[in-house]
């Protein structure tokens, strides 16, 4: 008995939700008294296993078939996967190929499909889940059948780590060429701007208590002497004061920063979906009951307009990290 997890990476490097799937994976195998598979898809799979044999992996198993994520490949090769191993639940990413596959998956092994979860629990033989709904105000709790495919949030839970001692062993899947529809032939990020807020180290974010946009320049004269990069919050994207690949939260980007300074952000939950991961946050708000407070380091609770410029004075181009 087994929960399998399949890997995520994109241009050969390891998505950071694959980590959290597998510590999410592990406690799902604790609870059956089971183990965890680790499976790697396409790409460099020698090289990907040994990153993901970390510490409560007991099995990695490398399927080496093209270079890159295609729907009909992932989808035939987890179905194929499922029937050689038999697992009780199958992990994936929420994320834009994750969401790509699992319901395809799940229809064709006639399996429970719970996307987007936040906590996974083994119960009898069910497995219950807890979502978010209606922009993450309400959660619920729902016992689906096992076996299931599960796709779980990023940065819901820590990344595991640790040198593992797995076995690594390669599977052959055999692939319908003529059934895949599509073919795979890179992937190029397009990121306007020339800008990946994901990868930044430090992030100084603004929000709607700056009130106008003639005031960005203060904010971004904090970016400057900092070294930080600039992101913002979904009022400043929709007022068009920032680009879009800017923005933090459920319907932006998710970070995962050092430092992490809000500016005027009152911490909506759906925001914080998208920067709760940062190692250090720093929040900014003369409002002492914002949300945001509730998730902070170090709060300031205070006119951003009389705090920014006494930041921007104190760094005077030294950065925090």
């Amino acid at each position: 008995m087994t929960v399998l997890v399949v890997a995520e990476h994109r241009n050969g490097t390891l998505r950071d939700v694959t980590f959290e799937m597998i510590t999410a994976g592990r406690d799902l195998a604790d609870q059956l008294d089971s183990d965890l598979t680790v499976a790697v898809i396409s790409g460099d799979v020698d090289r990907l296993a040994e990153q993901v044999n970390c510490e409560g992996v007991d099995a990695v198993t490398t399927v080496d078939f093209g270079d890159t994520f295609n729907h009909g490949v992932y989808t035939q090769v987890v179905e194929q996967l499922y029937e050689e191993l038999d697992p009780k639940v199958v992990v994936l990413p929420n994320s834009v190929n994750g969401l790509d596959y699992a319901p395809a998956v799940a229809n064709r092994l006639n399996l429970s499909l719970a996307t987007d979860t936040i906590e996974l629990t083994a119960a009898d033989d069910s497995l219950r889940v807890v979502r978010e709904m209606y922009g993450s105000k309400v959660e619920t709790t729902v016992d689906i059948d096992r076996p299931a495919v599960v796709t779980v949030r990023p940065t819901e839970w820590p990344p595991a780590s640790g040198e593992g001692s797995a076995d690594i062993s390669s599977f052959t899947a055999d692939i319908d060429e003529s059934a895949l529809g599509s073919k795979s032939t890179g992937f190029e990020e397009v990121v306007a701007g020339g800008v990946d807020i994901s990868d930044a180290e430090f992030i100084v974010a603004v929000g709607r208590g700056i009130e106008d946009e003639e005031n960005l320049p203060l904010i971004e004269e904090l970016v400057d002497v900092t070294g930080a990069t600039l992101a913002a919050s979904r009022p400043i994207v929709d007022n068009e004061w920032l680009p879009k690949n800017r923005q933090i939260g459920q319907s932006g980007k998710v970070v995962t920063p050092d430092v992490y300074i809000a500016v005027g952000i009152s911490g909506a939950v759906q925001h914080v979906a998208g920067m709760k991961g940062s190692d250090t946050i720093v929040a900014i708000n003369s409002d002492p009951n914002a949300p945001i407070f509730d998730i902070a380091d170090y709060g300031i609770v205070a006119d951003l307009f009389e705090v920014v410029p006494e930041l921007i004075e104190a760094f005077d181009g030294e950065s925090p990290l």
